[in-house]
Order: structure tokens, then C-alpha cells, then sequence
């Protein structure tokens, strides 16, 4: 089996109900280190600088009152622990930070989608199934305050997520930990589209 991470057949993006089984995500390792790029390896490593530097360019853009808004969702060291995150359908809404480029926005904060979190096997999986971008991916054991995830972006009407490693542009790495009661986050530094920082919330569906 190869070194990579393998995802499965996704719904279409108009879908919004939720599938009974999206098929499993297969991993030649549980040790997410063991899978992950030298890129995301190195994302995640620096995920608090990208978090940082996120706010202040929202900022200086004027977006301190929806900064402050959000709470512990947009504070770096936000996180509760324990983990992992529970099993279910969930409302997931994603806010981007700081313009990766001149012209684009330093804040964006768009409606929930539904999303879905379930049991592979000696891991988890994380679907975003509605919206134009879907996260598709796997949650990693790391330590009692995170886990990670490593996965791909899914596009427009695509319906199968591409390999995991196969594409850079379309590879995603971040830590999903918990801020609140029944709230979590995953935090997407250096999203390779957009953005310096994207940070989905999850908040159980049911």
C-alpha cells in the first residue's frame, strides 16, 4: 500500500442530507507524520505564526469587531482539549484570514454548511459535504489539546477527492481541537488559495 492518503468518492456538492456511508479514507499509517508532505509538516509547525499574522492583516483591514465577535474561535490558544472530537453530522462554517494576494478580501466569513465526522476504522474522517470548496480528509491522534487532519480540497461539481500528495495545491493540513462546549475548530494554515489562514467551526448538528 502506498505511503498516502486515499479518499473516497464524495456526494455531489448540491447534496445537502447526509449519505448513510461515504466509503473509507485508507491511510498507510496512523501516524500522521508518517504521511504528511514536508510541506504540511511544515504548515503545522507553524500554524500560530500563520494564525497571528492572519489577525493582524484582518485587523488593519477593520475587522476587529467581527474578530472580537467570534470569541474563542479566532484566539490562537484557544484550545480545551480532551480529544478526539465525537462522531456525527455537524453545521461547519468556515471564516478565511488575511489576503494571500494584493485584491483579495482580509476577512470572509460564510454561512454553515453541513459537514460530517465519522470512524474509519482506527481514525476518523471529516467531510465537508455542501458548498463550492469540501474538505475531504482524515483525523490523526496527536495530543491530549489536538489532532490533525490531513486531506484535499474538493472542487465545484468534482465528485471523487483527489489523492492526498498528488497535488499540493489541493492538499490541506491543520489541527481540529476543541474551544468551547460542544464547539470546534479546525485550524487550515496557509490554505493554498485566498487566504493566510482559514478556520472551520464545528458545532454538533444534532
Amino acid at each position: 500500500m502506498r505511503a498516502a492518503l486515499i479518499l473516497a468518492v464524495l456526494p455531489l456538492a448540491a447534496c445537502a442530507a447526509v449519505p448513510q456511508s461515504l466509503g473509507s479514507p485508507v491511510a498507510a499509517s496512523t501516524d500522521w507524520r508518517q504521511i504528511a508532505t514536508p510541506t504540511d509538516r511544515d504548515r503545522l509547525r507553524n500554524w500560530r505564526t500563520a494564525f497571528v499574522k492572519a489577525l493582524d492583516q484582518a485587523r488593519k483591514a477593520g475587522h476587529s469587531a467581527e474578530i472580537a465577535s467570534e470569541g474563542r474561535l479566532l484566539e490562537p490558544d484557544a484550545a480545551l482539549g480532551p480529544v478526539p472530537i465525537p462522531n456525527g453530522p455537524y453545521k461547519c462554517r468556515v471564516i478565511k484570514l488575511g489576503a494571500k494576494s494584493e485584491g483579495l478580501l482580509d476577512y470572509i466569513a460564510y454561512p454553515a454548511f453541513d459537514c460530517l465526522i465519522q470512524q474509519e476504522k482506527q481514525l476518523q474522517s471529516l467531510y465537508k459535504l455542501t458548498g463550492s470548496q469540501r474538505h475531504a480528509g482524515l483525523i490523526f491522534a496527536d495530543s491530549p489539546l489536538r489532532q490533525a487532519f490531513l486531506g484535499t480540497l474538493v472542487l465545484g461539481d468534482e465528485r471523487r477527492a483527489m489523492q492526498y500528495g498528488r497535488d499540493p495545491d489541493r492538499d490541506l493540513a491543520g489541527w481540529v481541537e476543541r474551544i468551547g462546549d460542544r464547539r470546534w475548530r479546525l485550524i487550515l494554515p496557509y490554505p493554498r488559495f485566498e487566504s493566510t489562514l482559514d478556520v472551520v467551526e464545528l458545532i454538533p448538528a444534532a
